[in-house]
C-alpha cells in the first residue's frame, strides 16, 4: 500500500446536514462538525469554514441541496479552499454531483477517517487492516470517483490504495480484498495461540478502551514504562501494544492498549479491525478511560458504552477511569458512581488506587492457595502449571506443597487439597 512520506496540508469546508430522518448517531451538529475539524487538523488539513444544514430528508442528488451547495462554491472561492469535507456518509452519486457543482474534491467522514488510518498505521497487521478497510470503501464507489482517482497519492483521501486503475478493476479489487482477509486471518489464528497460552498460563487480561484521545497510551506508558507515543491527537494509537504489570507480588496482568472509537466510526474499519477488537472478548477486566474535562464527555462515554457492549464478552467488568482530572475548573462536576475513579494519567495521580481496585475486581475471581498434593496426585501438579499460576513449589514428607493462584473453577475442583495455612 502506497504511503506518502509527508503531509500535504489541505485547505477545507467542513459540512454537515443535521436532518430530522436520521438517527441521532448519523446527523450532524455543531459539535460533530467540531471533531471532524480536529480530525482535519490530525490529517494534516486546516479548516477554512464551516456549514451545518437543516433538512427534513437530505437531497437524493446533492445531499445538502442546490442553493446550500451553492453557499459552499461561495465560500471556497472566498477562502481559497481546495477541498470539502462532509461531516455525514455520502453515496458515491452524491461525491460525483457534488465535485461537479463545486469543482473540487469532495469526502466524507468515513473517508477522512480512513486517510487518518493510512498515516497512523505502523505495523504491518495494521497496514493490512487499513488497506482491507480502504479497498472496501472503494468498491462500491469507484464509478462516482473519478476525479478523486486522479489525484490518488496527493493528499488528504488519496492515501492507500496508489495509483491503481480502480474504477476499470473491479475484479483486482475483489481478488486483494480476499487476500487480505486471508493474511488478517492468519494474524488471528497468530493471536488465538498466544490467547491459549496466556490462559495455559493463568496470565489475567486489562484491556484499555476509549474514545479516542483519552490517554490510554499515556496510562499505558505510565504503569509499564511502554515507551509507545502519546500525542494530544486524534487516532495516535491505532497497533495494539501489550506489556505486563505487575499489580501485586501474587497478581500479574497483561494490559492492553486499544484503537481509539469515535462516533460514526466507519464499519469497514471496525470489521477490518477485528483482529485487533477481538482482544476485547477475552479480556477479564476493561478499563473504560474517560476524558473527564471533554466538554462531550457524556455523549462520548455512551458512544464507547454501546461498542463495549457489542465488542466485550457478556459480563465482563469494567472499571471507568475519569482521565485528566487536573484540566478540570469545576472538580465537583464528576459522576460518583462506586466503580469510578479519577486520575492523571501524565502525572501518575490515582494510579495507585487504580491498581489497588485492579486487584480487588481480579481476585474477586482468582484464589492464592497453598495445595497439599499427595505424590499420587503428580496430575493434579501438571493441571495447575497449565492452568494456573503457579508462584512456588516445594516437595515435603506429606507431599507436594504448591502455592499457585487460580481460578474459581480450578479451586473449587481441588478444595480438598488445601493446605491447612489455606483454610
Amino acid at each position: 500500500m502506497e504511503q506518502l512520506d509527508h503531509v500535504i496540508a489541505e485547505r477545507a469546508i467542513l459540512v454537515g446536514l443535521n436532518a430530522d430522518c436520521f438517527k441521532a448517531e448519523d446527523t450532524a451538529s455543531y459539535e460533530t462538525l467540531d471533531e471532524l475539524e480536529a480530525l482535519l487538523e490530525t490529517a494534516g488539513g486546516t479548516c477554512e469554514a464551516k456549514v451545518l444544514q437543516n433538512r427534513k430528508t437530505p437531497d437524493p442528488h446533492s445531499f445538502i441541496g442546490e442553493g446550500k451547495a451553492q453557499e459552499v462554491c461561495e465560500l471556497l472561492e472566498k477562502t481559497g479552499a481546495n477541498m470539502v469535507i462532509f461531516d455525514n456518509e455520502l453515496s458515491p452519486s452524491q461525491i460525483r454531483a457534488l465535485e461537479d457543482i463545486t469543482g473540487v474534491t469532495v469526502l466524507d467522514r468515513s473517508a477522512l477517517i480512513l486517510d487518518i488510518f493510512a498515516q497512523r498505521a505502523k505495523t504491518a497487521e495494521g497496514r493490512l487492516q487499513v488497506e482491507l478497510a480502504q479497498y472496501k470503501y472503494l468498491l462500491p464507489r469507484l464509478s462516482g470517483m473519478g476525479k478523486s482517482l486522479s489525484r490518488l497519492g496527493g493528499g488528504i483521501g488519496t492515501r492507500g490504495p496508489g495509483e491503481t486503475k480502480l474504477e476499470t478493476d473491479r475484479r483486482h479489487i475483489r481478488e486483494r480484498i480476499n487476500r487480505l482477509q486471508e493474511e488478517l486471518e492468519a494474524v488471528r489464528k497468530v493471536r488465538g495461540v498466544q490467547r491459549e497460552r496466556r490462559l495455559k498460563n493463568s496470565v489475567p487480561v486489562v484491556a484499555l478502551v476509549g474514545y479516542t484521545n483519552t490517554g490510554k497510551s499515556t496510562l499505558l506508558n505510565q504503569l509499564t514504562d511502554a515507551g509507545i507515543p502519546a500525542n494530544n491527537r486524534l487516532f495516535d494509537t491505532l497497533d495494539t501494544t501489550t506489556r505486563k504489570l505487575r499489580i501485586s507480588d501474587h497478581l500479574e496482568v497483561l494490559l492492553s492498549d486499544t484503537v481509539g472509537f469515535i462516533a460514526k466510526l466507519p464499519h469497514h474499519l471496525v470489521e477490518a479491525f477485528q483482529a485487533t477488537l477481538e482482544e476485547l472478548q477475552y479480556a477479564d477486566l476493561l478499563l473504560h478511560m474517560i476524558d473527564a474535562s471533554d466538554p462531550e464527555r457524556d455523549a462520548h462515554i455512551a458512544v464507547v458504552d454501546k461498542l463495549i457492549e457489542k465488542l466485550a464478552k457478556p459480563g465482563v467488568p469494567v472499571l471507568r477511569c475519569f482521565n485528566k482530572v487536573d484540566l478540570l475548573e469545576d472538580p465537583t462536576d464528576l459522576p460518583a458512581g462506586e466503580q469510578d475513579l479519577y486520575l492523571c494519567a501524565r502525572s501518575g495521580v490515582g494510579t495507585q488506587e487504580l491498581l489497588t481496585r485492579i486487584e480487588e475486581v481480579l481476585t474477586g475471581v482468582l484464589h492464592q492457595a497453598v495445595f497439599l498434593l499427595p505424590y499420587s496426585e503428580g496430575g493434579v501438579l501438571e493441571i495447575l502449571h497449565r492452568q494456573a499460576q503457579v508462584l512456588n513449589t516445594e516437595y515435603v514428607a506429606e507431599g507436594i506443597r504448591v502455592e499457585a493462584v487460580c481460578s474459581q473453577e480450578l479451586f473449587g475442583r481441588y478444595q480438598r487439597f488445601l493446605a491447612e495455612e489455606s483454610t
